[in-house]
């Protein structure tokens, strides 16, 4: 049970010579390069705080992040890699070839529920695709502050649509030499500049101590007071400047700099042009190629320190503690009186997470107010009590290049020590999970929720773990009647798997081994499969998760993930596969018991459906039923054609839902309308007798009926309605009109409802079309516009054939795929000698029904 490289997707094909690594690193830097740019152009030109670049991966499926600007890696990495299929901003983009905006948290929770779980934070955002002629690369995806009720200002759609454009022109350019524009790798950073106010200014010089030539940039000579356009480039111009100890230590420093070979953290101070002292720091060395203590050659750089060091001295001089955290959560300095708040040395808080450094901040709800604070540029904060029980306030300022923290001790919430002497001994030690993998577990759950079939739910997972973990192959089995059978597979060679189908649950194999022991085996090399499983079949894949799937202590089946590199698994990434596995042998169980329901009522239905329409002479008789694409897929929706010994009655209904009581009910309406019928009662006591039958019987459902009874030889007909949608009426000429017939409550509402009857006349030639309310009904749409259009479709097509004449209103109505009803559409016709319409031809009397 192991896999093979998925197929490749369509595109060109590579060229004959196989590109050296050389030239392969070189294509993709000018890809990445062409990235960097689009990204530059798409945050200035939007005044965006942030953007992403996404490219497909060579197998199609998924989106890579390529590129990232204004934001931390780590911030992103549970969307680092996302299924073009997905529930989310990118890959609609991508699919749809039209920009895709968010307004803010709730605008995102309303549009994609799944991303909302992993990212309830308050921005805006826009994916637009990245595309040349017919094809899509990628997207470029941009943020910007919250922005309820609005939508994406013009200016910003025109400059990200123009960063799109430069993009995707640049990569169609290089798939018309033959270079790829796909991407598998890890993403990278473009960094913006920043707009601060450099604390810290720097001066290079090149200053040759035997001659006394000192080359000197113009931010040193500024340093210095001298004006560079003047500037003699004479060492004892620059010393004459310096106010402590008359020059003296200049010199001095670089005579130790030439005998040592370096100048460490030389300070001093020189004259501004405002005559105020300046502190400097000087740093320095003799080049590599000249020995020390021989040269006389000296290159370094001057420091002005005195904004910066004003800064810091400041802060230190706040009673509250202060810190500053890079965009990855790292810290980058932390004051003294931190340091005192929170009981740790700050040099041994540096360029650690807070969460990493504090172990009582190792809770995902105090990084998720970072990665809140962050990914929305908004202020924030939060409590959080130390183990010496004391109760500190965290303030969080951010911007895209790091983030501000105020701490400030305060007074205990109320109910806070009630809380903690109820949680007192039993806190457990262990490291919570992070939310990366809490987004990918969030994101499964999110998914699942939405499939109820095995197969729907195999999709599911195919769709989402694969592009997750950068897997390559996917295989998933169930266990039926002791043996391993394939419910899904993709990436595998053709054939591969066909030696494990049946497999028993004895058999020396991981994926059966995994379900039996109940816990998960990985392998991250070949060597480590073929030395625990010698003989095992191996295909190109170069490591696996092998994941047991069991649902409330009963084995479900087994889920075999494959990656075509070495992968090394770490201990989070076997936790979340170990999480998902109990998610996806849930929702298989659940799915399983849906299919076993789905398979009777299904079965249910077809079986009380009538399975052909008789043949009728001088009448001609076509039905349609198309069960429902959502939720159980049946319903009540039914149809007959009924021999009265007089006549030929026609009825269609519809019970209300769907399930299995929907389709009984519907089988006890059809068999009493068809006994009322043969009984010889008129239309309206046929409908009245049924509605009260309903009624005694109590189902808990209504349901509605239209009842005719034909004369074949005269036309004549007389109709009863029940609640239900009028019948079309398309005449010899093919103008067709909504037929007006009066009507009653719908069956079950009240059993004393009477139903009028109404009379008309078929003549030779017409079409009578009856139809339950899936046909016309759409969701936000009037019904009656819903009729008038099938009633604009019967009129205008000129089909010889009742078939034809069926299928293209089912076409017209845009039911023939995803229907949220089901559909049940009987079309009549009395043959005749009148002309037809225009474009049609004549039918033969007598002809046979035809049923779907």
């Amino acid at each position: 049970m192991t896999g093979g490289t998925p197929e490749a997707g369509p595109g060109p094909a590579p060229p004959h010579a196989v590109p050296d690594e050389a030239h392969l690193d070189r294509e993709r830097d000018t890809l990445l390069a062409d990235c960097s740019a689009c990204l530059d152009s798409a945050v200035r030109g939007t005044g965006a705080y942030a953007g992403v670049v996404y490219l497909r991966s060579p197998d199609r499926r998924s989106l890579v992040l390529t590129k990232v600007a204004g934001l931390a890696l780590s911030l992103l990495a549970p969307w680092s890699r996302v299924p073009v299929t997905g529930a989310l901003p990118a890959p609609e983009a991508y699919r749809t070839g039209r920009t895709v905006f968010l307004a803010d948290d709730g605008d995102t929770m309303r549009r994609f529920p799944q991303l909302a779980l992993g990212m309830p934070y308050a921005y805006a955002s826009a994916s637009a695709p990245v595309c040349a002629g017919t094809e899509t690369f990628g997207v470029v995806c941009v943020m910007w502050p919250a922005s309820p009720g609005r939508g994406l200002p013009a200016s910003r759609r025109r400059s990200l649509g123009a960063a799109s454009r430069r993009l995707g022109n640049a990569l169609g350019a290089r798939i018309a030499r033959g270079a790829a524009v796909d991407y598998d790798g890890p993403p990278t950073v473009t960094l913006l500049p920043a707009n601060a106010f450099p604390l810290v200014r720097v001066g290079l010089f090149d200053w040759n101590v035997a001659t006394g030539a000192f080359d000197a940039d113009r931010e040193l000579c500024e340093l210095f007071g001298v004006d560079p356009a003047t500037f003699d480039k004479r060492a004892t111009t620059l010393a004459d400047r310096v106010i402590s100890g008359g020059g003296h230590e200049f010199r001095d420093a670089a005579r130790q700099a030439v005998a040592t070979g370096r100048v460490l953290a030389w300070r001093f101070q020189v004259a501004g042009s405002d005559g105020a002292g300046r502190p400097l720091e000087v740093w320095g060395r003799v080049p590599d190629q000249e020995a020390a203590g021989e040269s006389r050659h000296l290159v370094g750089a001057v420091l002005d320190l005195g904004a910066g060091a004003a800064a810091a001295e400041a802060v230190e001089r706040l009673r509250d503690g202060v810190f500053a955290l890079d965009p990855g959560g790292r810290i980058t300095y932390a004051s003294r009186h931190l340091g005192d708040l929170l009981g740790v040395r700050p040099e041994d808080v540096l360029g650690r997470t807070p969460w990493e450094a504090l172990p009582w901040l190792a809770d995902p709800s105090y990084e998720d107010r970072y990665r809140a604070a962050m990914l929305s540029q908004q202020p924030g904060s939060f409590l959080a009590r130390t183990p010496r029980d004391r109760w500190l306030a965290f303030s969080l300022y951010p911007d895209p290049y790091g983030l501000t923290g105020k701490v400030v001790p305060v007074g205990a919430p109320p109910g806070a020590d009630d809380r903690a002497e109820a949680a007192g001994a039993d806190r457990i030690e262990a490291e919570p999970p992070r939310l990366g993998a809490i987004y990918h577990v969030l994101q499964m759950a999110g998914a699942l929720t939405e499939a109820v079939s095995v197969g729907e739910v195999c999709k599911v997972v195919a769709d989402q773990i694969l592009p997750a973990f950068g897997g390559r192959e996917l295989a998933i089995y169930i266990v039926r009647d002791e043996r391993f059978f394939l419910a899904l597979q993709t990436g595998y060679p053709e054939g591969f798997l066909d030696r494990f189908e049946g497999a028993p649950l004895d058999a020396s194999l991981p994926g059966v081994e995994a379900l039996t022991r109940g816990v998960p085996i990985f392998f991250e090399s070949p060597e480590e499969l073929a030395g625990a499983y010698p003989g095992i079949p191996l295909d190109e894949m170069s490591a696996w998760a092998f994941l047991p799937l069991i649902a409330s202590d009963r084995p479900v089946g087994s889920c075999i993930l494959g990656f075509d590199r070495h992968h090394a698994f770490t201990p989070e990434e076997r936790s979340v596969l170990t999480a998902l596995s109990g998610l996806i042998a849930q929702a298989l169980e659940r799915a399983r018991l849906y299919d076993a329901e789905f398979t009777l009522a299904r079965g249910l239905q077809h079986a009380l459906l009538p399975h052909r329409l008789p043949n009728l002479p001088n009448l001609e008789v076509v039905a349609r039923y198309l069960p429902g694409t959502q939720g159980m897929e049946i319903g009540g929706d039914w149809y007959d054609v009924i021999d009265t010994g007089h006549g030929v009655g026609l009825v269609i209904g519809d019970v209300e839902g769907h399930s299995v009581a929907a389709a009984g009910t519907m089988g006890q309406l059809r068999s009493a309308v068809r006994a009322f019928a043969t009984g010889g009662q008129r239309p309206d006591e046929v409908v009245r007798c049924t509605n009260r039958l309903l009624a005694d019987l109590d189902p808990g459902l209504f349901a509605s009926c239209c009842y005719l009874e034909l004369d074949p030889a005269t036309g004549v007909v007389e109709a009863a309605r029940a609640g239900h949608p009028p019948p079309l009426l398309r005449g010899p000429d093919g103008r067709t009109r909504v037929l007006d017939v009066a009507g009653g409550t719908l069956l079950g509402v009240d059993p004393a409802a009477v139903y009028p009857v109404t009379r008309l006349v078929l003549e030779p030639g017409s079409v009578l079309a009856l139809y339950t309310d899936g046909l016309v009904e759409d969701v936000g749409a009037d019904l009656d516009w819903g009729i008038d259009r099938m009633r604009a479709s019967l009129s205008r097509t000129p089909h010889a054939s009742l078939a034809e004449l069926a299928d293209g209103m089912l076409r017209d109505a845009g039911r023939l795929t995803e229907r949220a009803d089901d559909v049940a559409l009987m079309l009549t016709r009395r043959p005749g000698t009148r002309p037809a319409p225009p474009g049609s031809a004549g039918s033969t009397p007598g002809a046979g029904a035809d049923l779907h």
